[in-house]
């Protein structure tokens, strides 16, 4: 089980006593002993950025209010919580005021994110903050 299966499953909200009895009773059931829970190993994440949890490669959702389009640094607050803020200062991007569209946020190459709006073709790098 890997870790992201380990979290998934809940089994990291056990205590390390709990996972040892769910452990015996796996035992006691006949699972053999190599398919039996462990602690998930811990993750060496320097350099990585810390709330990405390295699941699929696209976010969409909806960001909260008013978009004009992005003008340096912006930050994006979007309806599921998460915050993305533009990476380039030179970024520009002027659009009429759109109310609550639809963004689009993919994973590049070499752990770039790169968000976009439903409805136009213009995409700029972006850093998840929140």
């Amino acid at each position: 089980m890997t870790a992201a299966e380990f979290k998934a499953a809940g089994l990291d909200k056990l205590s390390p006593e709990e996972l040892a009895r769910l452990n015996e009773w796996l035992r006691n059931k006949g699972v053999s002993p190599g398919a039996a829970l462990a602690l998930p190993p811990s993750e060496d994440r320097r350099g990585l950025p810390a709330l990405d949890d390295g699941g699929p490669g696209e976010v969409v959702s909806r960001i909260s209010g008013s978009f004009n389009g992005w003008h340096g640094k912006s930050v994006f607050h979007l309806e599921n919580g998460q915050v993305w803020r533009v990476t380039d200062a030179n970024a520009n991007f002027s659009i009429k005021r759109l109310e609550n569209p639809v963004v689009r946020i993919k994973r590049g190459i070499l752990d770039a994110w790169y968000l976009s709006i439903d409805g136009y073709n213009r995409v700029v790098q972006v850093k998840r903050v929140e």
